[in-house]
């Protein structure tokens, strides 16, 4: 009987890849608004993981912790260059391709006021509420946002409940 081999880095970082990519992309795009940003950023983390040659104890903990240095430093980037930019030419460069007729304005609506919603949030409760949408575990959540594991369920249903009465307020106010 032969002993079970230890699977080598690269299978474990492969394997990692495979099952969490999406999930931390997923989570940027909906942090960002911005799907070119999210890719660049989510690959960018893990090319770090794979530069380390080894993993850490918590690796998902360890990419989201990375991926949000990441997207603060792209985001701060970003928003500079857009001050330099005049609001015309920034709309052209950077603005979004024209809706496809069939998408439906309420739809359009909704995603809108969350967005609006999310951005007025203060940025922990706006990063909880993202990354259990995402399916991120509390241990995960509060690894990536130094905060007590115990704590991270009271302070999710928080972020819930205000989340819920701006999105009613933004409602009636429409």
């Amino acid at each position: 009987m032969e002993p079970e081999k230890t699977p080598s880095f690269h299978q474990r970082f492969a394997e990692l890849f495979e099952a969490h990519f999406r999930r931390l992309y997923r989570y940027l795009n909906r942090l960002s608004g911005d799907p070119e940003l999210a890719a660049d950023v989510a690959q960018e983390a893990f090319i770090k993981l794979y530069g380390r040659g080894s993993l850490p104890d918590a690796p998902e903990a360890w990419l989201i912790s990375v991926a949000m240095n990441l997207f603060r430093n792209a985001d701060s980037t970003r928003r500079r260059r857009l001050r330099l930019m005049t609001p015309a030419r920034g709309e052209s460069v950077l603005g979004d391709p024209p809706a496809a007729p069939d998408d439906t304005v309420e739809a359009e609506d909704s995603r809108l006021r969350v967005r609006r919603v999310l951005d007025r949030m203060p940025e922990r409760e706006q990063r909880m509420l993202l990354l259990r949408a995402e399916g991120y575990s509390y241990r995960d959540i509060a690894s990536a946002l130094h905060l007590n594991e115990r704590s991270v369920g009271a302070l999710l249903a928080r972020a819930r409940r205000a989340f819920r009465e701006t999105y009613e307020e933004s409602s009636g106010a429409s």
